[in-house]
């Protein structure tokens, strides 16, 4: 029986103590090549990713009749934000080219069945990572914002107007002055003019803004629109602050994109032996509680959001438990994952030299 031989052809010749050390240095230098750089240029646009992380919030203020703004309550705290949102972006932009370099530099040292595991892993960590983080993104979160922001809001005050009414009530009524209600900004409007912008949920004034050149050429008055929103009366009232806000929708992707992980920590036990996917399939229940358990973790309370983090994770240990059938240790090491799972899919049986643990 021969004995699977380390490819050293990445270095050609057996590196000395020295020479791994010397190579570490060199792979962490190449690896901040991409993040410091991306750290820089997305400073740049920091502007644009924190209104795309607030739009599920400022939608969820909308939906429930209230004005779409959050807060700052000092005047380095969006500067601070967008340090950090960039250097957060960068780490995620540049950890392809980081687990690359890594690869690099151990992938000499291991044998070619064993670099398997590591191709099979990584992208697939790197894809349920991704896949949690857009589910958060573009389903939990505006529902569940939804819902939190409506039960705090207080309730709208009605009024009806008593088209009969006469004497000295109706004519203080009509005596108030009445402001157009606008679904939208005119294109032209003049300094001093006020409107009740009825999307943005605010009162919008022109105010003067200096001369710019007009088409003729001669000075032009130019207006800036101010916005003064336009809240619901109540013992209540709701004031989002930005710093907070991004801190837990931040905090939000991390533990999605780690309970996602699932099928991989499952993968990795099974290859060690400790569990095995029979066993696991008659432990449904205490699985579906763990589930549970680990959502009500993740979720910050309410029923909605605590479901919604629950279903997918229950589906992931299901799809766990069918990569741990297709994906024995012995198909990965052979690279026979792929033509085992299509013989399994055309009904027939995968023998060992195709599939590899039977």
């Amino acid at each position: 029986m021969s004995v699977p031989q380390r490819d050293d052809s990445a270095l050609g010749i057996l590196m000395s103590f020295g020479d791994h050390l010397e190579e570490l240095r060199r792979r962490i230098l190449l690896g901040i090549v991409v993040p410091v750089p991306a750290a820089i240029l997305l400073f740049a646009f920091a502007g644009h990713i924190r209104s795309f992380l607030c739009i599920p919030l400022v939608d969820a203020l909308l939906a429930n009749g209230l004005p779409g703004t959050l807060q700052v309550m000092s005047p380095l705290e969006t500067l601070m934000i967008d340090m950090k949102l960039s250097l957060i972006g960068a780490f995620i932009i540049g950890a392809p080219w980081v687990l690359w370099q890594a690869w690099l530099f151990i992938r000499p040292g291991l044998y070619q069945h064993e670099r398997r595991f590591v191709r099979l892993l990584l992208p697939g960590s790197a894809a349920l990572a991704i896949a949690g983080a857009a589910l958060l993104y573009w389903v939990i979160l505006p529902a569940m914002l939804t819902i939190l922001v409506g039960m705090s809001a207080p309730p709208a005050t009605m009024a009806t107007r008593d088209a009969a009414a006469t004497g000295d009530a109706a004519a203080l009524v009509a005596a108030i002055p009445a402001l157009p209600v606008l679904e939208a900004d005119p294109a032209n409007p003049r300094a001093g003019q006020a409107w009740i912008n009825t999307t943005a949920h605010a009162i919008h004034v022109a105010v003067p803004a200096g001369e710019a050149p007009g088409a003729d050429g001669a000075a032009a008055p130019e207006v800036q629109i101010m916005a003064l929103p336009l809240t619901r009366p109540g013992e209540i009232s709701q004031a989002f602050r930005l710093s907070e806000y991004l801190d837990f929708v931040l905090t939000m992707l991390l533990c999605v994109a780690i309970a996602f992980q699932l099928p991989v920590a499952m993968l990795l036990l099974s290859w060690t032996g400790l569990v095995r996917a029979e066993w696991l399939r008659t432990k449904r229940r205490f699985a579906m509680l763990g589930v549970v358990l680990a959502a009500a973790v993740i979720s910050p309370g309410d029923v909605l959001s605590l479901v919604m983090l629950a279903v997918p994770l229950y589906l992931l240990f299901e799809l766990s438990l069918v990569l741990m059938d297709v994906a024995t240790p012995r198909a990965v090491a052979r690279g026979t994952v792929l033509s085992g799972t299509v013989t399994r899919m055309r009904g027939g049986r995968a023998t060992d030299a195709a599939e590899g643990d039977e």
